[in-house]
């Protein structure tokens, strides 16, 4: 039963890997494209460690701190962009 959710897991993660590739295609905003892409990225690469956990249940320190590495430094990168978008903008107008 762990190993079918481990699977599951890790399909979910790569359906949201997938799935944050698409507005990339679309025709909005550079910053749009940017946040739906690291939102799906970040969430889709939590699953598959998730699923990895659950089947490699002896790693987990590894895992726990995978986890946390992806949850700070995507959120980090996320206020980076935005503020480096936003001195772009000052310095345009």
């Amino acid at each position: 039963m762990i190993e079918i959710f481990s699977y599951g897991c890790i399909l979910v993660g790569v359906v949201f890997w997938f799935w944050g590739t698409w507005p990339l295609l679309g025709k909005r905003s550079v910053l749009f494209k940017l946040h739906s892409l690291s939102v799906a990225d970040t969430l889709g690469s939590m699953a598959i460690v998730i699923g990895l956990l659950l089947r490699i249940p002896s790693e987990w320190p590894l895992l726990l701190l995978g986890l946390i590495s992806l949850a700070i430094w995507n959120t980090v990168l996320g206020y980076v962009l935005a503020y480096c978008s936003l001195q772009e903008a000052r310095h345009d107008g």
